[in-house]
């Protein structure tokens, strides 16, 4: 038995899985501690991956040799794209999983994975030497060595569960809370607090009346999240559903706010407010009489239903009877009540940039420890953590990712910089450069990084960079070739568009809205042979990619040239133990504030919220700039 480690992980929800894989890919000798084996990776609450910005986040993950976008993929019951009526910046990728099998699919990853080792335990104090983390001690009296650790505990730590008046101390339903590194890290100076966040009932779908849903089908096309071609979709697709509440509905909804943990007082800690329950829902928007709820099935062969949009603490009877209100759930039988769960979180802005924390060497935090809150804002945070971790012990270049790199960039920016005043969840609008952002090139933007710090292999580099040559031919066959009005006489009609008085490069007509490169092909033979020597695999993605480069270049190439600027303030450091208290000509918030953040250059210092333009100025000034 071993007990001496390079790196140990405290948690394997998916920041713990992806921070253990990264550690393990770098060939650090690495421990992935857990409470339960067989919940590794759970998705605790709805059965979904991606989404709006989240998506993108997984893209990133996978372009960066991550395991997320591979084990969603294979375990994917339905895939959508959001948001394809706007622009490719937000299209953002979306999947229902089978919460069982993805959880076993995980499992399988980490358990045949070198130089990675599990024990099922719970961690209850740090071995802390000098300011620095030298191991763990678990509640079955097993004492792991280790210079660097990383915290991924999700909602265990101190989690109190609440269902109505009812409280029941867990990290999540019929699973124990986790006691002792709270106290123990307020000891050695790290500032703690609250948040809070809630789960839908769960639903027998064999009681449900299907005839009055609407249904809601997934898209079947190439579109997924993981850049491998070899991966694929591999289990049945189902579909989703809609129902509505209405006022009777959000009658007796209201009849049990006296007893809702959120407004009689039992709960003041921090909740989303993007996400609210619907006790919440229903005070704030009090002028609704309906809101949407969808359901969604938990699995491929499972009756069990996610109630997404009815997330609550109410007592159980009050949900219960609320639901039968709703037509399609007159005679609901659920598997468990909606409930909230409190728990410790940890303000971010203890942290540097590689998510090494600044009181502790050798420690670090990702995921909900962090205050953020999504599977994939988790997610990103281990893998950083812990590929940085396992740097940081060969001494080598770190992982750090800029705003206009990554949407995880952005995610741990926003969070050392600004810390957070509510669980912390990525939108697209956080990211100022998402159109440098999209969803379609991450492996473009990340792949070549991960492969020069060693997180991705050999085979998944020369694909990248064989889909990014394949893409530039068929940019660069665009730009030179030039097509006859008559060869697209009839595609204009066909598209009922004027026909071409003369010709034109074959990229001006790729510019315009209602054309695509697939409807051109059958028209010019030069572009038909290009894309006939595509891989058939990845034929799609490669001219989804060149498309959009295209049709998108005025906007992209703007964007790289005000992300360039920003850059010189960048590279503009600052010495974050300065003694900013003495510059009397900044003002008395900017002061606290910097003293706060230390931060380590003039763009992340304009970042931070209460230092204003005037202030950077004199900054600036007193740097010679």
């Amino acid at each position: 038995m071993k007990f001496n480690y390079d790196v140990i992980v405290v948690g394997a929800g998916h920041a713990g899985c992806e921070a253990a894989a990264a550690s393990a890919r770098l060939g650090a000798s690495t421990l992935l501690i857990t409470m339960d084996m067989n919940k590794i990776a759970q998705m605790s609450c709805n059965p979904a991956i991606g989404g709006i910005a989240k998506g993108q986040i997984v893209r990133e993950i996978d372009a960066l040799g991550g395991c997320t976008g591979i084990v969603t993929d294979r375990t994917a019951i339905q895939f959508r794209m959001l948001n394809r009526s706007k622009g490719p910046a937000v299209w953002s990728p979306r999947s229902q999983s089978d919460r069982m099998k993805f959880s076993a699919a995980w499992r399988h990853i980490l358990e045949n994975m070198p130089c990675l080792d599990m024990w099922q335990d719970s961690v209850v104090s740090l071995d802390i030497e000098d300011r620095k983390v030298k191991g763990v001690r678990t509640l079955n009296g097993a004492h792991f060595k280790a210079d660097r650790v990383v915290l991924t505990n999700g909602t265990f730590l101190n989690g109190l569960m609440h269902i109505g008046r009812t409280m029941i101390e867990g990290g999540r339903t019929a699973e124990p809370s986790s006691h002792g590194l709270t106290e123990q890290l307020v000891s050695l100076g790290f500032k703690a607090d609250r948040m809070k966040t809630g789960t839908p009932v769960r639903i027998d779908g064999r009681s449900v009346d299907w005839s009055l849903v609407e249904r809601q089908d997934g898209d079947d096309d190439f579109h997924k999240f993981s850049y491998l071609p070899e991966v694929e979709r591999e289990l049945s697709q189902r579909p989703c559903y809609t129902v509505m509440t209405n006022i009777e509905t959000h009658q007796i909804l209201r009849r049990g706010l006296p007893d809702s943990p959120l407004y009689n007082g039992q709960i003041q800690s921090i909740g989303p407010r993007y996400c609210p329950s619907i006790e919440t829902k229903i005070v704030t928007f009090a002028d609704k009489d309906s809101h949407h709820l969808f359901l969604e099935p938990e699995g491929e062969d499972t009756q069990e239903y996610y109630l997404n949009g009815f997330s609550s603490s109410l007592p159980i009877n009050i949900q219960i009877e609320a639901l039968q209100t709703i037509p399609a759930l007159r005679n609901v039988q659920i598997y468990r009540p909606g409930y909230a769960i409190e728990y410790d979180f940890f303000d971010p802005t203890q942290l540097n940039k590689t998510l090494e924390t600044r009181i502790i060497g050798g420690l670090y935090f990702a995921g909900q420890i962090n205050g953020t809150t999504g599977y994939e804002e988790a997610a990103g945070q281990g893998l950083v953590a812990g590929a940085n971790a396992a740097l940081s012990l060969k001494g080598e270049r770190r992982l750090i990712l800029g705003r206009d790199q990554a949407y995880i960039g952005v995610l741990i920016d926003d969070l050392i910089t600004k810390g957070v005043d509510e669980p912390y969840r990525m939108f697209t609008s956080r990211a100022e450069h998402r159109i440098l952002l999209r969803q379609d090139d991450a492996d473009m933007r990340l792949t070549p990084l991960g492969y020069e710090l060693g997180l991705v292999d050999e085979r998944r580099y020369k694909l990248t960079e064989e889909k990014r040559q394949l893409r530039d031919n068929i940019i660069q066959l665009a730009i030179v070739t030039s097509v006859k009005a008559s060869q697209v006489a009839e595609l204009m009609e066909k598209k009922g568009l004027e026909p071409l008085r003369q010709g034109v490069k074959l990229r001006d007509l790729i510019l315009r809205p209602q054309l695509t490169i697939k409807d051109l092909v059958p028209y010019i033979p030069k572009l038909a042979k290009v894309v006939d020597h595509l891989p058939v695999d990845r034929r799609d993605e490669i001219i989804e990619a060149a498309e959009i480069l295209l049709k998108y270049e005025g906007y992209i190439v703007r964007e790289r040239t005000i992300a360039d600027k920003i850059h010189r303030l960048e590279d503009i450091k600052l010495n974050p133990d300065y003694d900013y208290m003495s510059l009397t000509s900044l003002s008395t918030e900017a002061r606290q504030k910097l003293l706060k953040i230390k931060p380590t250059t003039i763009a992340q210092a304009s970042r931070i919220p209460g230092v204003s333009p005037s202030d950077i100025n004199i900054l600036l000034l007193l740097l010679g700039r």
